[in-house]
């Protein structure tokens, strides 16, 4: 879990992810259509990435991806960050934490 959270710290907005996720493939196009630049960790192709997906279900995510953290905080799945988006919450939190600048 010590990794997942220095990980998750190191960039204003990172994403764990697996290439072959169809939802987590919509999470990252939705920052990326923002105009935000994610830091993505493709689980199923990075060293020990099981490892974090257990931890990423430690930390309550379910399922484990997508998992996406702005500034060092879990935001949560696509449920959460749809939400967030839905209710004009989530550009004013990438706004705070750097990741867009207009």
């Amino acid at each position: 879990m010590e990794r997942v959270t220095k990980l998750a710290s190191e960039k204003p907005v990172v994403i764990f992810s697996r290439s072959t996720c169809f939802m987590c493939h919509t999470i990252k196009t939705l920052f990326y259509d923002f105009g935000a630049n994610p830091t993505v960790y493709e689980l199923d192709e990075i060293p020990r990435g099981r490892e974090i997906e257990q931890a990423l279900l430690s930390l309550g995510c379910s399922p484990a991806v997508p998992a996406v953290f702005i500034g060092g905080e879990l935001v949560g799945g696509a449920n959460e960050v749809m939400s967030l988006h839905l209710n004009r919450s989530l550009i004013p939190m990438l706004r705070r934490v750097g990741a867009l600048w207009v």
